[in-house]
């Protein structure tokens, strides 16, 4: 069967408390979802909010209309005689997904109007819309709870409405009140009566149902789907994109045009804009959920893949990771050299495996990259040269004035000087040390993310770990480094990717055995 999905993280999503997207960020992000997620349609505003929300409308307008996409854009607006129309007729948009009320409770308290008076001005909003060339949906805010209080109020709204020129009726959850068993039977008996009528089903996941909810909808016949990504939204938020994609496709066979290679990136870039990140442990797209801790598991992996299912990382664009830390066996450990290609003996694998065990103990991150270093100490074998050493360095940070940083390193027996300011005292460091790799023509990498971990309780001398994503020549790795102070964790991080990237070579990660 095919499921729409229609996306609006850029108008429910951005709901979300502390999240406000520019315009240039929502044109950005309506490209990636149209053009390389490619879901359905897209709702991207409210209409009336503000001057910034029109200009970006207008914006994202201009180039669907150009590229195709102009049908798929989808504006709310409110039952509100001709205001909500007009915004959106100047914006350029031609879809309106009128908000209306879809309980009892609602319509009396909220509107103070009788139900046969909101009937009529609705009427008067689809009739006001049909001479202006806009295509009408309709919300039934507060649907659920009409449904569970006041359904003849519903079915009697739908029965007003049905001759009239509406595309989509649309059924939200709105304060995410529903279960799976509801949702199946409301659902159905709305389909049993109005079999002829287009609906689509908004869940919202105050309760983590909204997933469950989205698949008894699909079974009790709705084809449209509602989703934000990243699960973004009022309150708990909406149902997330790569929760949909994974119950639908794998659970029910239904047949979707979203691009699952895309997701993660999408997902990534909407972490970015909205400053909100993703749990590790978010299904399909958090960091950790195709990484396998546990040794018991990697060595399943390596017997016949005992611990795979069907989401498979490589359907997302991404990497099976198997964890060094105290849970990792041989199995995990060698799945890591296997990739750095390094071998050892069985006694060698042993001293690794113990010596991994206890960093972990200690809480220590260990990263692949860290595994030559670890070998060279446990196995005494020969000594790697530290190329780069940090000789002094001094931050300063002043209110209302940018930190400042003054570096000195040395490289093969050279010593380099430079200051900088920036953004904070690392960004200041980094931006000092990169003036002398500039001066000294050398490539380095790009930051990608930066993740610090503090332990709570508000110990200002408590250890924080802070880890650092880096890209370089395509090629991503990770970096730890352990301090009470967070700038200073963020450079032993720094210097430890220093010299991992100069000794390439002679850590050769090409085809090393070790004995």
């Amino acid at each position: 069967m095919k499921i729409t999905i229609m996306d609006t993280t850029l108008r429910d999503g951005e709901q979300t408390s502390g999240v406000s997207f520019t315009e240039s960020e929502k044109l950005h992000m309506a490209k990636l979802l149209l053009e390389e997620l490619k879901v359905d349609r897209l709702e991207i505003a409210s209409a009336h909010v503000s001057e910034g929300e029109f200009r970006a409308v207008k914006q994202i307008i201009e180039w669907a209309s150009k590229n195709g996409y102009k049908e798929a854009i989808e504006i709310l607006g409110f039952v509100d005689g001709t205001r909500s129309l007009d915004w959106i007729k100047n914006a350029g948009a031609t879809v309106n997904n009128l908000l209306t009320k879809g309980s009892l409770n609602h319509c009396t308290h909220q509107l103070r109007k009788t139900p046969e008076a909101h009937i009529a001005d609705i009427k008067q909003v689809i009739s006001k819309a049909n001479e202006m060339g806009i295509t009408i949906n309709i919300y039934f805010e507060d649907w659920s709870n009409g449904m569970k209080e006041s359904p003849e109020y519903f079915y009697n709204m739908v029965e007003a409405l049905r001759d009239e020129n509406i595309n989509r009726y649309m059924l939200p959850d709105t304060l995410g009140v529903l279960n799976p068993d509801q949702t199946f039977e409301f659902c159905t008996e709305i389909k049993k009566r109005f079999p002829d009528l287009n609906f689509d089903f908004h869940a919202h996941n105050d309760y983590d149902l909204a997933a469950a909810n989205v698949m008894s909808a699909v079974k009790a016949g709705i084809r449209g789907i509602h989703t934000t990504l990243n699960g973004l939204g009022e309150r708990a938020g909406n149902v997330p994109l790569s929760s949909v994609i994974g119950v639908l496709r794998d659970h029910m066979d239904c047949e979707l045009g979203i691009d699952e290679k895309k997701l993660y990136k999408v997902s990534k870039m909407i972490e970015s804009f909205s400053g909100i990140r993703i749990p590790g442990n978010k299904p399909i797209i958090g960091e950790f959920v195709f990484t396998q801790t546990s040794g018991i598991h990697a060595d399943g992996d390596n017997k016949k893949n005992l611990y795979y299912n069907d989401l498979r990382p490589e359907r997302f664009d991404r990497q099976r990771v198997y964890a060094l830390g105290k849970l990792a066996g041989k199995a995990s450990i060698k799945k890591n050299l296997e990739e750095l290609g390094i071998e050892l003996d069985n006694d060698s694998m042993k001293k690794l495996t113990k010596r991994i065990n206890e960093l972990g103990d200690k809480k220590e991150i260990v990263t692949k990259e860290d595994l030559p270093y670890i070998i060279v100490d446990v196995l005494k074998s020969q000594e790697i040269e530290q190329k780069i050493h940090v000789i002094n360095y001094s931050l300063a940070v002043a209110s209302g004035l940018e930190s400042s940083a003054s570096i000195c390193i040395e490289l093969d027996g050279k010593q380099y000087k430079k200051s900088a300011s920036g953004d904070g005292q690392y960004d200041a460091f980094m931006n000092a040390l990169w003036k002398i790799y500039d001066d000294l023509e050398k490539d380095y990498p790009k930051l990608i993310d930066y993740n610090v971990t503090i332990p709570p309780g508000g110990q200002t001398d408590a250890l924080c770990h802070t880890v650092i994503t880096w890209d370089f020549n395509g090629k991503q790795f990770k970096t730890a480094g352990l301090d009470s102070d967070q700038a200073v964790a963020a450079i032993k991080a720094t210097i430890k990717m220093l010299n991992i990237l100069e000794n390439n070579n002679q850590i050769e990660l090409g085809s090393t055995k070790i004995a």
